[in-house]
């Protein structure tokens, strides 16, 4: 059994306000997994995934564990372009997750 629709039901069950964190430490986990860091180890979140020593192939291989976790698409060009945590964040808070993160409006579920 698959826990992608646990992942976006958690962040569904996050207050509106703290969902930009719980986002950000499941994108973080997945980077830390595929750079073999551990848990305690800070991210740092401006620099390039490619200068932290992501290849090509591996960012491909986060993007789709994400899609999967989170239920949506994410644009290969977005990740290869601005390959930073900081501005996937800001994509995915803006562009994909619009229903989590939104309009008040959207917050009634």
């Amino acid at each position: 059994m698959t826990h992608s629709h646990a992942t976006l039901q958690e962040l569904r069950n996050t207050p509106k306000l703290d969902r930009p964190d719980a986002l950000e430490q499941i994108v973080i986990r997945e980077f830390k997994e595929s750079l073999l860091m551990s848990e305690d180890e800070d991210f740092p979140l401006s620099e390039s995934f490619f200068d932290l020593g992501l290849t090509s192939l591996r960012v491909t291989e986060v993007k789709q564990r994400l899609e999967e976790l989170l239920d949506c698409s994410i644009s290969a060009n977005v990740l290869f372009n601005s390959p930073t945590v900081e501005l996937m964040l800001t994509y995915l808070m803006t562009e994909v997750l619009t229903d989590l993160f939104g309009e008040a409006s959207d917050a009634r579920q």
